[in-house]
């Protein structure tokens, strides 16, 4: 079983992605964004250009390097989490995602209030 959710964007699972969609998947601010993808890009891992369509906006997408780097940390991500349950069964695992679900809602409530 993996834990990692079909959730909000990311680089490696849908390619190119606005600033602003990743501003808000990671809760960060605009000027933070940037200046990650900038360090991203001087590294070779991300590329970045104006939207075609809005130029006020930014895009970035991972390089053949990143989408490597992203690979890589994937595999090392997926042999943690068997790692972490060797044992657990499948029903356990179930019930620990449904709880984990229940307290994510309660959070998002609270935040709300």
């Amino acid at each position: 079983m993996r834990l990692r959710s079909e959730g909000p964007p990311c680089l490696s699972r849908d390619g190119e992605t606005s600033h602003s969609d990743l501003r808000r998947t990671l809760g960060i601010d605009g000027a933070s964004v940037t200046r990650l993808v900038k360090e991203f890009e001087a590294e070779g891992l991300v590329g970045r250009r104006l939207d075609p369509a809005d130029n006020r906006y930014t895009l970035s997408a991972l390089t053949s390097a990143g989408e490597r780097v992203a690979a890589d940390l994937e595999r090392s991500h997926q042999t943690y989490q068997e790692r972490l349950l060797d044992g657990v069964t499948p029903q356990q695992q179930e019930i620990v995602l449904g709880v984990l679900r229940r307290i994510r809602t309660n959070m998002i409530e609270q935040e709300s209030r």
